[in-house]
């Protein structure tokens, strides 16, 4: 029997979180995409089952869903490892609730641990970056000024000096004065309002490859792993260039003219991004062999002034961050001696996000 889910729960099949309802005999009539996904089961193939069918020998789901039952009240279970009638586990926090909306009896969601994770993850990660973005956009202001003076005083003196070869120490100044403005201006520069519009990733990615093919030595490869499928984006093509240019410069240089860089796009699906639900996102990955980042700042190369590579200003990653942040996105590193691989995440929100999906 296919039972018509009430108009009550219809904003299910739009939430991030697993759901599944339960009628009153325990048997499954509603799982929505998030379910389907996270427990690699259709929803055709578990309704009507038994939750103990879809779930077998689940003893702690099996004791949420009593005590909700015989407390009338929401009961959650925290991290536990739940297995599927394919034997496939997962490592999820389940909660259930009564209700009371014919014919579901019980609302079963589930959050997987590592998206959990991950979500607090990018939020502790957004709050970081809004702090470093207003402490350096201070910062900024304070120091043009007097700059711009210390320049200015440098290059009166120069013309005051009786001794020609006494200019030399103005000319450091001044030359010293113009490196610290250009690293003020790369500090403001983020906060120019993005220009979006329609924007093909792989026009971006080429970009990037031919200025690396440029600036780098022969001996760094350059490989190219395209889903030339992919839709395209709203974004902005020079802060998305930027972005990537910005990473993959620090790949070469990390790997000293020798080694092999990997440009790869692939289309992800149900993403959760800034708390929002996107069908189909762009992932771009951008790999290299090089010997990895030192792991004493690991964990904090995306703060600014932080860099691996001496004589480096630690700001390339900063941009990148706040760049991606600008699109919706998000950018993840994972990294190990002979691997390194950051990991860029764009929401797709284009009439040819409906092509893309129609053609799956």
């Amino acid at each position: 029997m296919v039972h018509i889910i009430p108009p009550t729960f219809a904003g299910l099949e739009h939430l991030a979180t697993a759901v599944i309802l339960l009628d009153d005999s325990r048997k499954v009539i509603y799982a929505n995409p998030g379910a389907e996904i996270l427990f690699a089961l259709s929803a055709k193939q578990i309704t009507g089952l038994d939750i103990f069918q879809v779930f077998p020998e689940c003893e702690i789901l099996h004791s949420a869903v009593e005590n909700a039952i015989s407390n009338r009240s929401p009961f959650r279970e925290h991290e536990f490892l739940i297995t599927t009638m394919r034997q496939s586990s997962v490592a999820v926090t389940c909660t259930v609730t009564p209700v009371d909306v014919n014919p579901a009896c019980l609302v079963l969601e589930f959050q997987q641990m590592d998206q959990q994770l991950r979500i607090a993850r990018e939020e502790r990660m957004l709050i970081q970056q809004q702090a470093n973005a207003e402490l350096l956009r201070n910062l900024a202001h304070e120091i043009r000024n007097p700059l711009g003076g210390l320049r200015g005083a440098a290059q009166l003196l120069e013309h005051e000096l009786p001794q020609v070869n006494l200019r030399e120490y103005t000319q450091v100044i001044i030359k010293e004065a113009d490196r610290l403005q250009s690293l003020m201006d790369r500090l403001l520069v983020p906060h120019r309002v993005p220009k979006y519009e329609p924007t093909n990733i792989h026009e971006v990615l080429e970009r990037v490859r031919s200025l690396l093919l440029a600036e780098s030595p022969k001996a760094i490869m350059v490989k190219r792993d395209y889903d030339t499928s992919l839709p395209e984006l709203i974004g902005d093509r020079e802060k998305l260039i930027q972005a990537v240019l910005n990473i993959a410069r620090n790949a070469a240089q990390a790997m000293q003219g020798t080694g092999q860089i990997t440009l790869r796009t692939r289309a992800e699906r149900q993403v959760t991004l800034a708390k929002k639900r996107y069908r189909v996102a762009i992932r771009l990955q951008i790999i290299d062999n090089g010997p990895g980042i030192p792991p004493d700042i690991r964990d904090r190369i995306f703060y600014p002034l932080v860099s691996g590579r001496e004589g480096g200003s630690g700001l390339g990653l900063t941009l990148a961050q706040t760049f991606i942040t600008q699109h919706h996105g998000m950018i993840e590193c994972e990294s190990e001696p002979g691997k390194t691989c950051f990991t860029i995440l764009l929401p797709i929100e284009t009439t040819a996000m409906k092509g893309f999906i129609a053609k799956q």
